[in-house]
């Protein structure tokens, strides 16, 4: 499931319904503001200074957090927080030669937790008792149905409609 396009799912033909409606621009804009700031309150819950995240709606709605420390197992590698709207929260560990990141744990519970929930699952990779899951869990087709669009909007504070 693509957030974009469960969003867009309107539109006949490229460009068509936003000469119909105009709204579809304007929606996405608002999901990537709430998206941002969602991110953003993590990274306030995680007590992380500076710029170090990026979002993004293409391919699929993303996100990437550098985090400060390390994994004791894994004291050579950078860590990340990722976010996806397939499998929500994981926490990876960046490669050396620019390949993708490699997974180390899910947070697994729901697609987008509350900030405290995310900086706690965080916290938790760091110990010997972390509680991850291993394989990537399917929580967007679940929350398709649910609005991940909303949710995401609700977060910038407008609502997804407004002009």
């Amino acid at each position: 499931m693509n957030l974009i396009a469960a969003s867009s799912s309107r539109r006949r033909s490229a460009g068509e319904d936003e000469v119909a409606s105009g709204m579809e621009p304007e929606f996405d804009d608002v999901i990537l503001k709430g998206l941002h700031r969602y991110v953003s309150l993590v990274i306030e819950a995680l007590g992380l200074h500076g710029d170090a995240c990026c979002v993004q709606l293409e391919p699929i709605a993303s996100a990437y957090i550098a985090l400060e420390r390390r994994l004791p197992s894994r004291p050579d590698r950078d860590v990340a927080l990722l976010w996806d709207e397939r499998h929500g929260w994981a926490l990876a560990v960046e490669t050396s030669s620019g390949e993708d990141l490699i997974v180390v744990g899910y947070q697994g519970l729901e697609l987008l937790p509350p900030p405290r929930v995310v900086a706690t699952f965080a916290e938790s990779m760091y110990s010997d008792e972390a509680t991850a899951l291993l394989e990537p869990p399917q929580l967007g087709a679940a929350e398709a149905e649910d609005g991940l669009a909303l949710r995401l909007a609700a977060y910038a504070g407008l609502s997804p409609h407004a002009r």
